[in-house]
C-alpha cells in the first residue's frame, strides 16, 4: 500500500520534466532528500525481499534522467542514495517486523517529498507555462509507478 502510494507520487512529481539546475535551493534539497529516501527504501525492500529487487534502484534512477542535472548536482543525488541506502542496511541487516515498519516510514515520507515536489512543479507549470491544461497519456513520459512486481 504504502510502496503504491509513494510510486504514484514519485510519478506526479516527475511527470513534468524539470532540469535541476532550473529548480530553486529548497527545491533541489527536496531532490537530495527524495534520493536519501529512496536509498532508504531500496535498502529495506532488499533486506526482506533480496539483493536481486532493484524497485527502488530503478525508481532512483528514472528521477536522475528527468532531473537532467549537471554531473555535480547529479553525483550528490545519488551519493544521498547511496547514503540512505547504506544506512537502512546498517540497521536493519535481517527481514523482520522492525524493518518492514521501517519501510512504511521510509515511505511515508519519499510520499510527502514526492508530494511536495509535485505541487511546486503543478504551480509552475500553472503560473508559466504555454502548455495546453490537458495532456494526453501519450505526451507523459514513462511513469516512474509501474506497478511493483510480485514478491
Amino acid at each position: 500500500m504504502f510502496r503504491r502510494l509513494l510510486a504514484i507520487a514519485l510519478f506526479s512529481a516527475f511527470a513534468l520534466p524539470a532540469v535541476a539546475q532550473e529548480r530553486a535551493p529548497p527545491e533541489r534539497q527536496t531532490l537530495m532528500d527524495l534520493a536519501f529516501a529512496l536509498g532508504e527504501s531500496h535498502a529495506l525492500r532488499q533486506t526482506c525481499s533480496g539483493d536481486d529487487d532493484q524497485y527502488w534502484r530503478d525508481r532512483m534512477m528514472r528521477m536522475a534522467d528527468t532531473e537532467a542535472a549537471d554531473a555535480a548536482f547529479d553525483g550528490r543525488m545519488k551519493q544521498a542514495f547511496n547514503s540512505g541506502f547504506a544506512t537502512r542496511r546498517t540497521e536493519f541487516p535481517v527481514c523482520g517486523p522492525a524493518s518492514r515498519r521501517a519501510e512504511q516510514v521510509a515511505a511515508r515520507k519519499g510520499q510527502a517529498l514526492a508530494n511536495r515536489l509535485s505541487t511546486i512543479t503543478h504551480v509552475v507549470r500553472d503560473l508559466g507555462s504555454d502548455a495546453p491544461a490537458e495532456e494526453s497519456d501519450d505526451n507523459l513520459p514513462d511513469s516512474v509507478a509501474a506497478p511493483a512486481s510480485p514478491r
